[in-house]
């Protein structure tokens, strides 16, 4: 009975533990970049802004 109580009790105080919430957290953190990498991207190769940057570029050059 007593090894059943010890297990019972080893059992709830590992079910408490977060071991994978780092791996989960970084994994979401990760997408999360990537996709604003992917947006900014887009934008920043939409012919609006490359004129626009093309032309505040030219400026600051004369």
């Amino acid at each position: 009975m007593y090894r059943l109580i010890a297990r019972l009790a080893t059992l709830r105080a590992e079910a408490g533990r977060d071991d994978g919430m780092n791996t989960a957290e970084y994994a979401v953190g990760t997408l999360a970049a990537v996709a604003f990498a992917g947006v900014l991207l887009k934008v920043l190769t939409s012919p609006t802004v490359q004129q626009s940057l093309t032309r505040v570029i030219n400026e600051a050059l004369k």
